[in-house]
């Protein structure tokens, strides 16, 4: 599943943050949050580079079309 597809099921406050964090690794709560709204698990290839220990980023693609989200462009 893409982002666009789970995009929506996260909560506003979730969303928020990835916008202003765009990049940056995720928490544990964000990272659980899109797994349970249908994004790819722990250790599928989709994620982006693990930076440390197990801390995950998103790749730049999505990074990419949260950009475009957040500056309202369009983005489908």
């Amino acid at each position: 599943m893409n982002i666009q597809q789970w995009w929506l099921k996260l909560q506003p406050s979730t969303q928020q943050w990835l916008m202003e964090n765009n990049g940056d690794v995720l928490p544990d709560r964000i990272t659980a949050e899109i797994i349970d709204a249908g994004g790819p698990p722990k250790g599928d290839p989709w994620w982006g580079e693990i930076r440390e220990a197990e801390e995950l980023v998103l790749p730049d693609e999505a990074i990419d079309w949260i950009e475009e989200i957040a500056n309202d462009e369009n983005a489908n």
